[in-house]
């Protein structure tokens, strides 16, 4: 179970990295399609994992994520400024790959239900009389 400390930390750094993506940093590399949409805290609060989608191509997620970790020093200054806790936590971006794999599922899902639907097999179709007057 996580901490409340670990999940206000989170939140906080959180705010500030979106903050500081959106108005400070200036790295030609960093997507403004980018977002974080997770930071998990280490227990002792230490090091601070943020994850980062970026809607686009493969390319450009990788260059987003080597602009970030090239500001990571920045970053980190600008949460030790703001931060108001005895230690400001290491700050590690990683690429999430979740939002990816679950647009993929949706994609395939529908790949799938307008196969079924061309060869008349989907759940929508009408039901076919039974010989008894019956229907499914």
């Amino acid at each position: 179970m996580r901490s409340y400390r670990a999940a206000k930390m989170a939140s906080l750094v959180r705010n500030i990295v979106s903050e500081a993506m959106a108005h400070e940093l200036n790295d030609p590399r960093i997507s403004p399609l980018a977002s974080i949409t997770q930071v998990v805290m280490s227990g002792d609060l230490q090091i601070a994992k943020v994850y980062v989608s970026v809607f686009g191509s493969e390319n450009e997620s990788k260059k987003t994520l080597n602009g970030l970790k090239h500001a990571a020093g920045h970053i980190q200054r600008l949460l030790s400024k703001r931060l108001r806790a005895r230690h400001c936590p290491e700050v590690r971006f990683f690429s999430d790959l979740s939002v990816k794999g679950s647009s993929r599922t949706v994609q395939i899902i529908e790949e799938s239900v307008k196969a079924d639907r061309e060869f008349g097999c989907a759940p929508d179709a009408p039901a076919e009389d039974h010989p008894d007057g019956a229907t499914a």
